[in-house]
């Protein structure tokens, strides 16, 4: 079996300004509560740039690194490392230092071909391989980069793997930041178009900085140790989407049931199908729920941060099935649409007052439960350094368990992949469910 081998690694820092250096960036209620969870890993797979395009091997690592550079420059606080003030009440605030440590840069490479990664029908385990900082805690970002970049040169194909800290950014703020790295890399020059907003958005200026009670270092230890699991991406097509959306409409009465909402729910459906579940259990489906746009006034999408809040729809098995795809799409459209400015606000006072951390036992707690991250609104496919767009998006083993799915955009305008992480029993007995698979495209 084919292994990665590292050639180097380096520290990339930013050119930054004397001002830069010295900032200090307090940390929100929705970015403390990821410090116990895994780093963010995503990356897209290339096809390798051939002489011809004027990209050599040597060039395109120097050229990788050089517009990291530059980009950094625009999102300083990845080349930074989390902070910590204890307070005379024996209390602990966090901080992002903007002090220019740099990010971490591994070249690296696999005798293996893209179609290796492509054809099977689950995900190589290889493909965990190309992510940088496996296993690290946000918390550990103290003494950990923030942001590590693994470029993995495969026989006839390029792998670019990022791992952020999930206490500075979210999805939105990942693809942000990759968006802007392929444009100074394409570009060659060291603007962008969309600029950061780095200002943490805080209910008031009082609230800051945030006070956490921590007894020691041991309380963010990761516990779970996860079942042996495969992963599968399934690509839904424009058309079968929009024949599930439109199902689920007729079916509920509800006009507001988005596609997304509809293809969640058929997958919800089908999970609880070929789990066999005793009909009277409860089970859950939790959704992170972006809310930039649930404030009033909303936050642009350049806001630097998280804004991400966890939904979660209920229900009893037997009622799940029985009651239709319609049934359940409404279900997930009511947790959506429950999130408005007031839930928000209210919600935020609330955790300062008595601060939660999010954690994977605590995510997989309920039975037989299914969580969805990301988004496809989100630029995946333009993310052009300068020899073509992106063949595949792939994640890494970060934040992984029974249940864990992951919404990227297909290659093809208006297509969804579902990254599917979940036992290898259940994957093997949803291929073989034909209601779910009809709307599947092999």
């Amino acid at each position: 079996m084919a292994e990665v081998r590292y050639i180097s690694t380096c520290t990339v820092a930013p050119p930054a300004s004397h001002d830069e250096l010295t900032q200090r960036i307090e940390l929100t209620p929705w970015d403390l509560h990821m410090l116990p969870v895994d780093y963010i890993e995503k990356g897209l797979l290339f096809v390798k740039p051939t002489p011809q395009q004027g990209k050599e091997k040597k060039d395109v690592i120097n050229l990788l690194k050089t517009s990291l550079s530059h980009t950094l420059h625009h999102f300083f606080p990845f080349a930074g490392r989390l902070a910590t003030r204890l307070h005379d009440d024996n209390t602990t605030s966090f901080f992002i230092d903007c002090n220019g440590a740099g990010a971490e840069f591994i070249h690296a490479s696999a005798d293996i071909t893209m179609a290796s990664i492509l054809d099977p029908i689950y995900v190589p385990r290889i493909v965990h391989s190309f992510f940088p900082l496996n296993g690290v805690i946000n918390f550990q970002g103290k003494f950990q980069p923030l942001l590590a970049v693994q470029v993995t040169e495969l026989i006839d194909g390029i792998f670019i793997g990022c791992s952020v800290n999930h206490t500075v950014s979210d999805g939105t703020s990942f693809w942000h930041f990759f968006n802007s790295w392929s444009e100074i890399c394409r570009g060659g020059a060291d603007h962008i178009s969309r600029p950061p907003i780095l200002k943490r958005w805080f209910l008031d200026d009082t609230q800051f900085p945030i006070r956490l009670h921590v007894s020691n270092d041991e309380q963010f230890t990761r516990r779970y140790t996860p079942p042996l699991l495969e992963e599968r991406v399934f690509h839904f097509t424009p058309e079968k989407i929009a024949g599930l959306k439109a199902k689920a409409k007729a079916e509920s009465g509800r006009d507001r049931i988005s596609s997304l909402q509809a293809l969640l729910g058929h997958i919800w459906r089908s999970v609880t199908r070929v789990r066999c579940l005793d009909p009277d259990l409860e089970i859950s489906y939790r959704l992170l729920i972006g809310t930039r746009s649930k404030l009033h006034p909303p936050l642009p999408e350049e806001y630097f941060g998280n804004m991400v809040q966890v939904g979660m729809a209920t229900a009893k098995a037997g009622e799940l099935l029985e009651g239709g795809l319609g049934w359940a799409a409404g279900l997930l459209n009511e947790v959506v649409m429950s999130h408005t400015d007031a839930v928000v606000r209210e919600s935020l006072e609330s955790w300062v007052k008595n601060p939660k951390l999010l954690t994977v036992d605590g995510v997989i707690g309920a039975s037989y439960g299914l969580i969805t991250g990301s988004s496809p609104r989100f630029n995946v496919y333009g993310n052009d350094f300068g020899w073509g767009r992106p063949v595949a998006v792939r994640s890494g083993a970060a934040n992984k368990f029974d249940g864990k799915l992951t919404v990227f955009p297909g290659q093809e305008e208006g297509s969804v992949d579902i990254e599917a992480c979940l036992l290898p029993q259940t994957l093997r007995s949803m291929a073989d469910d034909a209601e779910f698979m009809h709307a599947v495209t092999i």
